[in-house]
Order: structure tokens, then sequence, then C-alpha cells
């Protein structure tokens, strides 16, 4: 099978071209610089080089695969409405030269949209509208398309998706912890972050392009909640920083703009999707990772 990946030098995407490729599978990965172009490359996959907001582009990706991974974001959080309504576009744009194919379109969303008194299921639908949450212009966009006929599934990705490399909310936490010089969590820290290791969401994209189930929203979630206080205590731990409670403006000024995703509580099952791929997550969790996989000086 040859698969378009688009976002395919990033954390995630890299981790479903190499997972692609060692599992027999052709990649067309797109990439933004020359430098991804030829790292793609050598890795064994075809590299297609320009902007994902390019509607030329996606439409080549498309008519030379059987099957498109869409992982490409723009994650800059000072214009976060108008990046997820480009995700929008980039779905749509997919979804039309996908029409009347057949070939599977699989679109990442975030987890931690949906908050419930419970665990989040496959079957839980986001009821917020893009007006109230940007980010939710990519569910809305996949379920458009689905509407129209693409064979389109969501995966939701949790907070935390780490391994070597993250680049992502840990080490932003990390970051703040080190400029405050003390590691916070909000209230009593028991908001849980469900959290899954690269590898292990690199082969649910993979067992999603191969085995089609029935199933259209997946959790790519290896631990259902862990509670932010834990995270904080491993950070302040590692970096040998005192670790604290906060609310109110002392939380706010701590974590400025990240005290949204700080906050964030969301405990969810990955039942059916283990179910419907006999997908089995294996990598290290994130306490492990934050002290072993690079996010902290080595002692």
């Amino acid at each position: 099978m040859r698969v378009f990946v688009t976002g395919a030098s990033g954390f995630v995407g890299s981790a479903i071209v190499n997972e692609l490729l060692e599992n027999g599978h052709e990649v067309l990965g797109l990439v933004r610089s020359e430098k991804s172009a030829g790292q793609l490359a050598a890795a064994g996959a075809t590299p297609l080089e320009g902007d994902v907001n390019d509607p030329e582009i996606l439409r080549r990706g498309v008519a030379g695969s059987d099957a498109v991974i869409h992982t490409a974001f723009n994650h800059d959080f000072s214009q976060f409405k108008a990046n997820c309504e480009a995700d929008r576009k980039v779905i749509e744009t997919l979804g039309q030269a996908l029409a009347g194919s057949g070939k599977p379109l699989v679109v990442t969303t975030g987890m931690g949209l949906l908050r419930y008194d419970r665990p989040v299921t496959e079957d839980d639908v986001l009821n917020a509208k893009s007006d109230e949450i940007p980010r939710a212009a990519t569910d809305e966009a996949a379920n458009a398309v689905a509407a129209q006929g693409v064979d389109a599934y969501l995966v939701r990705l949790p907070p935390s998706v780490h391994g070597a490399g993250d680049h992502g909310f840990v080490p932003m936490v990390i970051g703040i912890t080190r400029e405050k010089g003390e590691s916070a969590y909000i209230a009593d820290g028991s908001n849980q972050w469900p959290a899954v290791h690269r590898h292990d969401a690199a082969v649910l994209y993979r067992l999603i392009v191969e085995q089609r189930p029935a199933l259209k929203v997946l959790h790519a979630v290896a631990e259902e909640g862990i509670p932010f206080r834990e995270i904080a205590q491993a950070i302040g731990t590692g970096l040998g920083l005192p670790v604290v409670s906060k609310t109110g403006d002392a939380a706010a000024a701590h974590f400025t703009w990240f005290q949204h995703f700080a906050a964030i509580g969301c405990v969810a099952s990955n039942t059916k999707t283990r179910e419907a791929l006999g997908w089995q997550p294996t990598g290290p969790g994130l306490l492990e990772d934050i002290a072993t996989a690079g996010y902290l000086p080595a002692s």
C-alpha cells in the first residue's frame, strides 16, 4: 500500500512514516523543507515538498496513493483559531480529492476537547462548535467529508504524545518550570491527562489503513489519565525544584497562556479501539519517559 502522510517530518508523522515502512508499505510524505525531504528520502520514503495549505499539492499526494494520513497542523498558539480554520480547509480539500475513490482518510484531532465526569469513549461526540472551541473545526471537517461518502476516520490524540524528541506540552511545562524556578499544578492537581507513546500512536494509524475498521473514531490512548500533580512532581524531582500548588491569580501568573492546558481534565477509554484493531500499546508510560527519554538533564 502507498500511503500519503502529511506532516511526515513531524514528531507523530515521522513515527508513522517509519512504522509504515517497517511493515512493507510505501510512503509519500509531505514536507516543507529541502532538509526534511532529504531526511525522508534517507528513511526510504518518497518526499513531496510543498505547503499543506496548497490544494494542488494535496491533490497530487492523494492521486498517487492508496490511503491518506493527515497529521500536519500549525501549533502556533498565537494564531490558533486561524490555524484550526486552515486545517478545516485542508481536510475539505483532501475529502474532495478522495470523493468516490474508496480510499481511507485518517484525520488527527485532540482528545482534550471532550470533558465528562467519566472516561471519554470513542462513541462520545464533541458537542461544542468551532466558534466556542476552535480545534473543533477539524472534527467538523472530518464529519462533513464523511457525510459526502469519504471513508474518514478520526484519531483522537491525548494531550501528551511522548517520547524522545517531544516538543509538545510536556516540554512546554518543563520550560515554564525552569523559568519560574518551581514546578506547579493547579489546586489539588487531580485533573488528569491521558497519554500515549509516539510509537504506539504510529502503530494505531497503520492498523487503521490496513484494517479499515467499522469504528470511525479511535482513541490513541495508552494511559487513560495521569494526575497533573504527578506530572508536575516528576518534573520537579527531575529538575531539583520545589513542587507547589497554585490557584487563582498565582496560577495564571505561573502558567500564563498555558493555564488552560495545565487545567485540562480528561480521562479517556481505549477499549473500543483495542477491540476494533487488536491494538496493544507497549511503550513506556509518560512518567517513565519524563525521567528517562531526555526531557530532563541526565543525572
